[in-house]
């Protein structure tokens, strides 16, 4: 398994292959998952974390049942830019998902998301109760539409020249 950068993903990838979205939190993995034409990105379940064995477990399962090619994880950076406690655990949970899977990691900065995610489903309308549910895996949404609207920009620049 390997790191990657955006553009570095954008030229691995083939076409109809999906991406999955991760807001990884202390208590909760997020998911979202691309459409094949990797054009929009939709929430999916929440993992319940346990602890990294039976985590990685599931989620490898659900990227196996998905035909996931790639992973987009948020990286929470603090708002000035540095890295804090979450961002080390962060880049420690893909580190020991680097024994369990070939699969690419691209490190998305995830500022904002969940305050976006939380916006969007005040303006749904969505209860308290069901925003709890479901706040992670719309910021994972967030956070992985924002890497498809990166990796569309990067073919059209690379389809002009």
């Amino acid at each position: 398994m390997a790191t990657l950068t955006i553009e570095e993903l954008a030229l691995q990838l083939s076409p109809n292959q999906a991406i999955a979205g991760l807001d990884l939190g202390t208590k909760t993995i997020g998911l979202a998952m691309s459409d094949l034409g990797r054009r929009f990105a939709s929430p999916r379940t929440v993992i319940k974390r346990v602890k990294f064995t039976q985590d990685a477990e599931v989620l490898l399962a659900f990227a196996e049942k998905e035909k996931v090619a790639a992973f987009v994880i948020g990286l929470p950076m603090n708002m000035d830019g540095s890295s804090g406690p979450r961002v080390q655990a962060t880049r420690a949970f893909v580190r020991s998902m680097s024994d369990k899977t070939a699969l690419p990691f691209i490190y998305w900065d995830e500022r904002l998301s969940t305050v976006a995610a939380e916006r969007a489903l005040l303006e749904m309308d969505v209860s308290r109760a069901k925003r709890a549910e479901r706040i992670d895996s719309a910021a994972a949404s967030f956070i992985l539409q924002g890497a498809l609207d990166r990796l569309l920009s990067l073919g059209r620049t690379g389809s002009e020249d």
